[in-house]
């Protein structure tokens, strides 16, 4: 594969203050190497892991933006990424790894602020309103959903701001107020009030179309995550005829990849709102062997494996604390034969790989792919087979 390396975020100027691309420096090709030498040496004795999957072009590739915004002392709106570790904001107006129209709404959603008289959430004090902007862009559609996080449900002359907006960006698809009134450092709150548009956007991924509203997971970088769906359903090795679960499915991506080579599948996971959206997409997608449950998946497979009830594969993708003891015993208890595990953790990944060789898998292989280039972090995709 080719790899562009045409521009390098040390052309950033908050840099060095924000924190979020720790590889400054350094070519990508350089990355993946340091990416792919960590799995190796993290799996060393559980599994060979194989070639890094990288981006031809590893740039603007965040389709998930969140803005926070301030106030300086001379009066002036900032808006930009909190510096790592802090929630000092780090002024940012145009990122290397962040979606380009996403941006640019960023930048025309600060500009408007003073003609509506729009006052900035001061965290010290509790007054103010805007707190946060968060931009989801679906990178197959186009479609843009703006979700504008205030401490109140009131936002002044809000028909006058949306139409503002949107002459500037008609682009958008839908504009959301998202209601945060809690003291938290949390970015959004629990209740939506959509303004303009459905309340979600959609987006293509695997041949399937998602519905992503604002509080859903959804992964921030599409090209790779198909890549790595793609990789995990491989792994699973589908006749057709298996009883698949999908555990913390999110929006239901990896098991509607999954879906149709499989005979049955079962998704779960915690966050309601992101299962009315797989509840959704399912239908809209005519997949119906699939359904999902709001649950814990733990507690749902443990439930499964007490009345007797087996799955022939379980896609895992924990979030970075990696899985419970709970939810891989019952795992081992339904008697699973195949576990497909996605991590964006390596260190709790080669843990848990080492929990369920006690309970009876072998890791088979591990592959890297480069989900956020220009960062630490990194997806691996686990196959492990039941020796039982």
């Amino acid at each position: 594969m080719s790899i562009g390396t045409n521009k390098s975020p040390e052309a950033c100027p908050a840099a060095k203050k924000c924190g979020g691309c720790a590889y400054q420096g350094i070519s990508y090709e350089e990355q993946l190497k340091i990416k792919t030498d960590k799995v190796r040496r993290l799996l060393r004795d559980l599994c060979p892991v194989r070639a890094v999957v990288g981006m031809e072009n590893p740039y603007h590739y965040r389709n998930k933006i969140h803005a926070a915004f301030g106030r300086l002392r001379d009066g002036r709106i900032i808006s930009g990424i909190y510096q790592e570790g802090t929630h000092k904001i780090v002024p940012v107006d145009d990122c290397l790894i962040e979606d380009e129209t996403a941006d640019a709404i960023i930048r025309d959603i600060r500009g408007l602020l003073p003609s509506f008289k729009i006052q900035i959430y001061n965290e010290d004090s509790g007054r103010g309103l805007l707190r946060h902007v968060l931009i989801r862009r679906g990178f197959a559609t186009g479609q843009v959903l703006v979700a504008l996080v205030l401490a109140s449900p009131i936002l002044p002359s809000k028909n006058n701001f949306v139409r503002a907006l949107r002459k500037l960006h008609p682009e958008i698809a839908t504009i959301v107020l998202n209601i945060n009134d809690k003291k938290t450092s949390m970015v959004l709150g629990e209740r939506n009030i959509t303004l303009y548009g459905k309340g979600y956007i959609e987006d293509i991924l695997c041949g399937k179309t998602f519905r992503i509203s604002p509080n859903s997971f959804y992964q921030v970088n599409p090209v790779q995550t198909e890549r790595l769906y793609r990789k995990a359903v491989e792994l699973a090795g589908l006749t057709g005829k298996e009883r698949v679960m999908d555990a913390y499915c999110g929006i239901g991506t990896i098991g509607m990849a999954a879906a149709d080579q499989a005979g049955e599948v079962i998704g779960v996971e915690l966050n309601r709102a992101a299962v009315r959206d797989a509840i959704s997409s399912a239908k809209a997608n005519g997949v119906k062997n699939i359904r999902f449950m709001a649950g814990d998946a733990g507690e749902f497979l443990e439930d499964m494996a007490a009345r007797g009830e087996r799955a022939d594969v379980v896609f895992m993708d924990p979030p970075r604390a990696g899985s419970t003891e709970k939810f891989m015993d019952s795992v081992a208890k339904m008697g699973a034969g195949r576990v497909v595990y996605v991590s964006c953790n390596p260190e709790t990944l080669a843990r848990d790989l080492k929990y369920l060789k006690r309970k009876g898998y072998v890791a088979e292989e591990a592959w890297v792919v480069d989900m956020f280039p220009w960062t630490e972090s990194i997806e691996t995709v686990c196959l492990l087979k039941s020796n039982k």
